[in-house]
This record gives C-alpha cells, structure tokens and sequence, in this order.
C-alpha cells in the first residue's frame, strides 16, 4: 500500500507484519525446513530480493517458493500461474486469503514478499527489509555448502550506511518520482535519484562490490532496482536523465551482478513490464507494454573482472536453478 501525502510527495506505507522467524523461536516461531511459504511476485523488487538471497544461500528446500502473478487487482496478488488459479500448497487464489487468516481486520498492504505459516495458512511476516536478514542470520543451519556471507558482522555497520540513502534515493526514490503529486515533488525525487546514483557510480569505479571484495546484501539491494531501470524506470517513472545503459560504471556493475548466479537466473523482464505498464493505470491508461528495450546488453562483457574481488569470497556459486523455477524461455535476454 502507498499513498500520497497533502504536499503531494509520494510516501510508502511501511506499516508491515513485523513478526521474525529465528533460530530460537523467540516471537514464536522457529527456523523449521518445509514449515513456511516464501510468497513473491518476480515483477516486485522488494520480492526479487528475497528470491535471490534465497537462491544464493540455497535455501530453496528448507523455504519452498510461492510465485504469484505479475499483476495484481485492488484486492491483492493472484496465483494465476497456478493450475486452476491455486496455490497448490496454501490453497488460495489471493495472498489476501493469507493476511486476512493472519488478521481478520487486516487493513494494510498485501505485499509481496510475504512468508506464511503453511499449518495454519496465515502471514507471518512481509517485512521486505528484515526477511533478507534473517534468512542470512537464522536460517545458517539450513545453507548450503559453499553459502556466501552476505551479511557478516565485520561489514555490517558499513553495508547499513549504504543501504539507508540507496533506498531511501533510489529504490524507493524511482517511485518518489514516478508517483509524484507535483512538478516540484517529481522534481526533488528526481535530483535526489540521479545525485545517489552520480555517487555510487564514484563509488563503485574502483571497487567491483558496494562493500569489500565480496557480493554482499548492499549489492542485492541495488541490483533489483538497477535490472528495472530501463526497462521501467527510466520511461514509465520519468526517471529519464540517461539510462542505465548510459551510465557506463553502473551499467558494467549491473551487468556482472546479473551474469553471477541467483541475480539474472531468476529475473523476469516480462512479468516486469506487464506489471508497471498494466497495474500502474493512472500513470499508463492505454495499458500498452513496451516492446523494447533490446536486453542483449545484459550478457555483453563487462569487464569487471579487472578490479579483482571474489564473487561468493570462499564460498562457491550456487547450482542451476531448479526446473520448476526456471524463468520462462522469452523473458530473458538472449545473445545475438
């Protein structure tokens, strides 16, 4: 859920479910393989985050996967890519089945990513921000060999520092420009976007991760707004001052992110754009999808190898994707 305040600023409603799986079991309920359900659409960036640290931590097992349609009514998001509209685990057509088990008088988001209770069919938890922690944190009985630490107490003050004005200006900044009430809200977001992004690009010219020598979760927080941009943002958002494609050290970062496993594997252009170009009706009435833009680019060379750093540190990448979460053929770049 958002909204729109009196000075015409876009603000995100962040009143979510706030209640945490861990190891212990200390808000009642505990790490168990098989127990919950990680419900994502692959069109949402908030969810594509928690696909990829599911996938590179290979959790994909212990925290089976629920992908919803790309659109969604006023309701909530759907199971429309399930046979006979199903869930086939949860056994509900909307996520707000979920929520509404959870709490009766439910009167907030039905976001995505959400993870609910299988036994008894009701969210536990759709704090995008918390769940991609916690599944590094609590969930390290059940990672696989080789897991990279995404996460770890040595770089945690520093990831934090970036994380805060990355989202703050670009994952959420993106939607402060593009549902802004006002020329001088649609203005102040747009700055705010393309000062951050000037200033991660300084950043990132001569280091190849946000932070140390490794993929960390700074780099999955920016990734999943980045792999959008041009695609959506920079159009639809009026988000147009170059393209990503234009930005020459972004656009090599980007690229590395999305040629490493768990970052391109599992991402979805076209559910991507039938979900802005069709959910977002008062910025696109027409409905129409874009064809373009061309997405070869993304398995061009990037040459980031230069600036050293290991992917996964000393860990290993994670094994192909699994066949029943394969990204459909047609919604992925293809080299030419």
């Amino acid at each position: 859920m958002s909204y729109v305040q009196h000075d015409k600023e876009y603000a995100r409603d962040s009143r979510y479910l706030t209640t945490r799986i861990t190891a212990d079991g200390r808000d009642g309920f505990p790490v168990e393989p098989g127990r919950y359900r990680l419900v994502v659409s692959r069109a949402c960036p908030w969810a594509s985050r928690a696909v990829i640290v599911r996938r590179l931590l290979g959790l994909e097992a212990a925290l089976p996967m629920a992908i919803a349609g790309p659109v969604h009514d006023e309701r909530s998001w759907t199971f429309d890519l399930d046979p006979g509209g199903r869930d086939p685990v949860l056994g509900i057509e909307r996520l707000r089945e979920a929520y509404l088990a959870r709490d009766p008088e439910y009167d907030r988001g039905i976001t995505v990513p959400a993870i609910v209770d299988v036994p008894t069919g009701r969210v536990v938890t759709n704090d995008f921000a918390r769940i991609t922690l916690d599944l590094s944190l609590e969930w390290t009985a059940h990672h696989r060999p080789g897991a990279p630490r995404l996460y770890p107490s040595a770089l945690r003050e520093e990831i934090d520092a970036v994380n805060g004005p990355v989202y703050a200006d670009v994952n959420n900044g993106v939607y402060r420009a593009g549902f802004a009430g006002s020329q001088r809200a649609y203005a102040q977001a747009y700055e705010r976007l393309f000062d951050r992004l000037d200033r991660l690009s300084e950043r990132l010219r001569g280091s190849r991760y946000l932070v140390g020598d490794t993929i960390t979760e700074a780099d999955v927080r920016l990734f999943t707004t980045l792999v959008r941009f041009d695609a959506v943002y920079h159009g639809h958002f009026k988000c147009n001052r170059q393209k990503l494609s234009e930005m020459p050290v972004l656009w090599a970062y980007a690229r590395d992110l999305f040629q490493t496993p768990g970052f391109g594997d599992t991402t979805d252009f076209a559910h991507i754009k039938r979900h802005y170009y069709t959910v977002h009706d008062d910025i696109n009435p027409t409905g129409v999808i874009p064809v373009g833009p061309d997405l070869s680019g993304w398995l061009t060379p990037h040459g980031r190898h230069a600036l050293g750093g290991r992917p996964f540190g000393d860990g290993t990448p994670p094994g192909p994707v699994a066949a029943a979460e394969r990204v459909p053929a047609g919604h992925m770049p293809v080299r030419r």
